[in-house]
């Protein structure tokens, strides 16, 4: 995976050069991954603009879009594929509402504090396998990347690490990358994460917030992924079972995004 220095993207990659199987790697210049793209300016930006991105897939809420819209570059259109459509509340989906539980230590306390943030990340992770929403945000991703006409695509949540790092999960463990690779690329992003949330951080901790909670919420650590990973295991039994059944993505899509996406 290769880091893109963008100034008006956070936490931007391209999946491309991950290692798979067999001396294969992901073709790159065709699949990237970031955070929110609100401050997205390729007039402004050499590095995005390089892109040439003709799809834009959204996994965030409607809440999120309101409050930071993206900024589609020319040429692109822009697919909603809201992957925690199923959950209810802030403290159902904390990689939905960083912002908001981190302005109250008092709040973050009382709903996360004592290991509880743990707890609920690892029950989002279960859930981006299983719940509806996710099923029908991930099976989105997959389609639009094997369509023929497909260009290069960029995909993203508000971080980029939760939502957007279970889809590179799945996409990387189903072209061959084995799970050494996939949880090396996954907690790869935790320093871009935390550079662009330091200010939040900060003001968190500065107020009396318990450090604990902002590094869980900011952050990601292997245990989120296991939570994930073994529910495949539980309902599915592989990722090609996941993606073939849970996701309903059929044999020849999957096909095409070997064909399309390995070197």
């Amino acid at each position: 995976m290769i880091a893109i220095p963008a100034t008006t993207v956070a936490n931007l990659r391209d999946l491309g050069e991950t290692p798979l199987s067999g001396g294969r790697t992901v073709r790159s210049g065709l699949v990237f991954r970031a955070g929110q793209l609100d401050r997205m300016d390729p007039a402004a930006d050499p590095a995005v603009a390089a892109l040439g991105l003709r799809t834009i897939l959204d996994f965030r809420t409607d809440a999120e879009r309101g409050d930071h819209p993206d900024r589609v570059p020319p040429g692109a259109r822009l697919v909603v594929a809201d992957a925690l459509a199923d959950k209810i509340s802030a403290t159902d989906a904390p990689a939905a509402q960083l912002k908001h539980i981190l302005a109250d230590p008092v709040v973050a306390e009382e709903h996360l504090g004592g290991g509880k943030a743990q707890a609920l990340f690892a029950d989002t992770y279960r859930s981006l396998v299983s719940s509806n929403s996710a099923r029908s945000a991930y099976r989105t991703l997959l389609t639009e990347l094997a369509a023929d006409d497909a260009g290069p695509l960029l995909f993203h949540c508000t971080a980029g690490k939760d939502r957007t790092g279970w889809a590179a999960t799945v996409l990387l463990t189903l072209l061959g990358a084995d799970e050494a690779t996939v949880e090396r690329e996954y907690l790869s992003v935790n320093p871009a994460v935390r550079q662009a949330f330091a200010p939040l951080i900060e003001g968190f901790t500065a107020q009396g917030g318990d450090p604990e909670i902002a590094l869980a919420i900011i952050g990601v650590v292997p245990e989120y992924l296991a939570a994930a990973l073994d529910e495949v295991a539980t309902k599915y039994g592989s990722m090609e079972k996941y993606v073939r059944e849970g996701l309903g993505v059929p044999d020849d899509a999957v096909a095409r995004l070997h064909e399309r996406l390995v070197v």
